[in-house]
This record gives C-alpha cells, structure tokens and sequence, in this order.
C-alpha cells in the first residue's frame, strides 16, 4: 500500500473517531431532510400530474424543517358520530404569514380560507385562535355523506397539502352468532347484543320474542338480561331449558339505534346441517356426493 492511500484510511478512521453516531446523524439529517421535505411529490388526479409540497415531521425525527411542516400526530384522522359536530383539525409550525384552508377533496369544493368560509353550507365553519398552531374545520351535524378525505392546505409556493379522512358513523346493533342460531332442546339460549356508535349509552334496551316483549316474571320463568352501558353498550339474554316453543325470533331493542333480529331454532336431535340442507342428514348428502362421484367416473372410463 503506498504512503497516500495509507494515509487516506488513517484520515476516515480518525473521522470515525471524532464523529460518534449521534453526530452522523444530526449531519446526515441536515443535510437530506431540507432536500426531502421540499420535493415535488405528483398527485395523479383528473388526468393531470400536479406537483406538490408536503412537509411533515416523523415522529422519530429531532431536526426541524427550515419552514412551514405539518404535525401529522395531531392532524389525523377523524371518525364522528351522525348528527353530531366533526372536528378536524390541522395543525402547522412555522406557518409565519401563510394561510391556511381547507378543501374537499372529493369535487375539490373551497371550504375555508383562513378564518372566513366560502361554502352555502353553514355546516362547516374555519376555527382558529390567534397565535395558536392549529386550524380546525368544524362540521356541525355531520351526515354520513360527508364522509370522504379532505385537504388542509398552506399558501407556500407550491402549495402544501395534508389530507384527512373524515368517517361519519350512524348507530349500530348487532347480536353475535346470527342470522341463525341452533339450540338443542333443554339447552340454554344465550344471545348477546352490542350497541355501537351512539352519542350517549341507550336509556334502555328492550328484548322481543316474536314481537311481544320478554319479561322477566312470565310464568315461564329462567329468563335473565345483563345489560352493561357505555361508549359500546352490551346486553345478554339468558333463556335457560329451551323448549320448542323458545324457538323464533328475538329482537334487541334499543332506544337510540336500529333494531337487529335473529332467528333460534330448538332442534329434537337433529342436526342443524339436516335443516340447510332439506332434511337430508350429513351422511345421507356425503353418500348422494360420493354417489356422483362414482358415476361420473364411470362414465368417462
């Protein structure tokens, strides 16, 4: 090796040295991020390429970009009940004398530009407090057809952009295990019902029987609700001995959300594969397909 290239290698080991791996980073990060956060990313919309700027900070990232980024941790996604105010809100360091709007993004409709609002729908309203990073844009009763993506946008040139996704949500009722539930006779019937997506717990939940409503001190006896209320409500009815006449359908009743129904079938010993598949038990329809089978291999032979 010569005297040059020794000395070539002896400089980047003192280099390594000097430099520890918090320092590489910190010259690493200064010198890439300010190239990455001001390129042109191309947004393939309507037939056209339209490039943009798109700063925003990591979350893993110490160094901030030299001008106006979004802080994506607090400009996410946002999911809202029907009927009740959306809030989404944006949030942008470093902003200086830029403005801020927000678009929809689904027909690129301006709805605000700054604190004013340029859209005949007085839903949507621009709120931000002077001095303060974050500008929202608020949805009073928000319907399920403004859900959709929508862009907060700063006046740089190119524009920046950020999207969020806006998810309006109506009430829910589900009762686990349906359309059908199989119960062998004497055993019991246990059907759980969950409410979701309601702006406050339902007041009550009521439990039907072919229509008429379940109580709890009928003659028939062994009937039991648990109901546990809160952002997701959740009742069980326990019917305990199932006779035939149990069978049927149930209904969970709430007082804020739809109703959602299943049918019980109280089976005498059969199986519930016989009751799918027009009285046929599983061996009589494995003989009918092995049947098949055989003569269809005998007739390509």
């Amino acid at each position: 090796m010569s005297p040059l290239h020794r000395r070539k290698d002896e400089d980047r080991g003192e280099l390594t040295r000097v430099m520890d791996v918090p320092t590489m980073l910190a010259v690493i990060l200064y010198f890439f991020i300010p190239s990455a956060t001001s390129g042109a990313i191309l947004n393939d919309e309507a037939g056209g390429h339209h490039p943009y700027q798109h700063n925003s900070l990591p979350p893993f990232v110490d160094v901030l970009p030299p001008g106006p980024f979004y802080d994506v941790e607090r400009s996410a996604n946002v999911t809202a009940l029907v009927d009740q105010p959306a809030e989404l809100n944006c949030r942008v360091n470093k902003i200086g004398n830029r403005t801020v709007s927000w678009l929809r993004h689904r027909d690129t409709h301006l709805l605000t530009v700054g604190p004013y609002t340029y859209t005949s729908d007085q839903r949507f309203r621009a709120v931000h407090t002077p001095g303060s990073e974050d500008w929202t844009l608020t949805v009073k009763f928000a319907q399920v057809r403004d859900s959709g993506m929508y862009e907060c946008q700063v006046s740089t040139t190119p524009p920046m952009r950020h999207y969020i996704w806006l998810t309006v949500v109506e009430p829910k009722t589900t009762i686990f295990g349906g359309p059908d539930v199989f119960i062998n006779r004497g055993s019991n019937i246990n059907l759980t019902c969950v409410v979701d997506y309601t702006p406050k717990p339902p007041s009550y939940v009521i439990w039907k029987h072919n229509s008429k409503v379940i109580t709890y001190d009928s003659e028939r006896g062994g009937v039991s609700v648990v109901t546990e209320k809160g952002p997701r409500t959740t009742t069980n009815l326990l019917v305990r001995g199932a006779f035939p006449k149990d069978s049927g359908t149930y209904s969970c009743n709430p007082s804020s959300a739809p109703v959602a129904e299943v049918v019980v079938h109280i089976l005498n010993g059969e199986h519930p594969e016989a009751m799918q598949h027009g009285g046929h038990s599983p061996s009589e329809v494995s003989a009918l397909l092995l049947g098949a089978a055989v003569t269809l291999a005998a007739a390509l032979n």
